[in-house]
């Protein structure tokens, strides 16, 4: 229980700035004078950069040390928020974001939290795995709303006679803090976290084929998450209908908030349909409304698809967590945690760049398209690939 309200307050504080950021990285770098195209490529520095952080977490991580991990991963991302305060230029930019895993995803999956998913297993039985993991989510997603609610404070301040491109770079002071404080929180944990930590183990065949398989198909749904980032979904809000960052603040804390309530709504579900059935057939709905937001004829409108699209996007988020530690054994969980993260963050880092792209050179909506389109080809595949693999607690 202990360690579970370490991880659960960790969570919190990194969940807190990531959101803030997420609003907010796009609609700075844009202050700065970036191009579209340099945004892009920014904010994929900074996921390659938790890329490589989540490698060394997969395959050293239970050898390092848990808690040891932990605490550095909060120590470079509170250098990354320093870094976005003080920096200029775009390269010097992308170079502390990668250095400092810089997130504009506005949602966290970095290598902190695939190390949390190990140790939370080890917490409750597997009947209240499912159940953890909707509350780990719940407070993360409290933690991304109220983020991105941090982000009208710019124009706020702008208000009291703040310049407001400082005021937007002061908030990444904030996003350091934020992450800094998570230092103490991992030298807390007590030993047990380290339970199943040590030399990894050879996995066992039966478990590599599922992770292997399971992660492939995560790599697409990755890549067009990726295409949807919050900091290039802020910036279509912007560009398209020329709305201040209150109001997109305002309309992601809603978002995050609703992302909040579903993942209880998920563990509701997966006790009643399965965990796959519970992944595929809430995503689908959401990739429909979010291919409309692009058609939106003004923001009011936008607005509220993308609601009630993010009030079904993460029902999958607590279920897929819970589905991949339960197929495998618990000495095999931060590898299998790892592996799956390791492929989707891969593919966010590698998307925005090209999303950038696409939408300087083809069209602003362009990125939402494509992405809805292969979040429903890999649900489809998904749903026919894992339907028959039962977790313990459904057989």
């Amino acid at each position: 229980m202990h360690d579970r309200r370490l991880i659960f307050a960790a969570a919190f504080l990194r969940a807190l700035a990531t959101g803030m950021a997420g609003v907010l990285l796009g609609l700075t770098l844009a202050r700065l004078g970036f191009s579209a195209a340099a945004i892009g490529a920014v904010l994929s520095a900074g996921l390659a950069g938790a890329t490589l952080a989540l490698v060394v977490v997969t395959w050293a991580g239970d050898r390092i040390g848990r808690r040891r991990c932990l605490l550095g991963l909060s120590l470079l991302g509170a250098a990354g928020g320093l870094g976005a305060a003080l920096v200029d230029s775009p390269l010097a930019m992308a170079a502390a974001a990668f250095v400092g895993i810089l997130n504009g995803m506005g949602r966290d999956r970095g290598a902190a939290l695939v190390l949390e998913q190990a140790i939370l297993p080890a917490t409750v039985d597997d009947a209240g795995r499912t159940g953890a993991f909707a509350r780990y989510n719940l407070l993360t997603d409290i933690g991304h709303a109220l983020g991105a609610l941090l982000a009208a404070a710019p124009t706020l301040l702008a208000a009291l006679g703040v310049d407001e491109t400082q005021a937007f770079r002061g908030m990444f002071l904030l996003y350091a803090g934020l992450l800094a404080a998570g230092a103490p929180l991992a030298l807390a944990l007590s030993p047990a976290a380290e339970t199943g930590a040590g030399p990894r183990q050879s996995v066992s065949p039966e478990s590599r084929k599922i992770v292997l398989k399971i992660s492939a198909l995560f790599a697409i749904d990755s890549i067009a998450g990726g295409f949807l980032g919050s900091a290039l979904l802020s910036y279509f809000f912007f560009e398209r209908f020329a709305v201040s960052a209150a109001w997109i603040g305002s309309l992601f804390f809603a978002a995050r908030v609703l992302n909040a309530l579903s993942h209880l709504g998920a563990a509701w579900l997966a006790a009643r349909i399965g965990l796959v059935n519970t992944m595929v057939f809430t995503h689908i709905p959401s990739s429909v409304l979010l291919a409309s937001v692009a058609f939106a004829p003004n923001f009011g409108v936008a607005a509220l698809l993308f609601l009630l699209r993010e009030g079904l996007v993460e029902m999958d988020v607590p279920t897929r967590q819970s589905y991949v530690m339960a197929v495998v054994a618990p000495e095999e969980r931060t590898w299998a945690s790892g592996v799956t993260h390791l492929v989707r963050l891969g593919g966010w880092a590698v998307a925005p760049a090209f999303a950038g792209w696409l939408m300087q050179a083809a069209a602003l909506a362009a990125p939402l398209i494509i992405g809805a389109g292969m979040k429903i080809a890999y649900d489809l595949m998904l749903w026919r690939a894992f339907r028959k693999l039962k977790p313990p607690e459904e057989r």
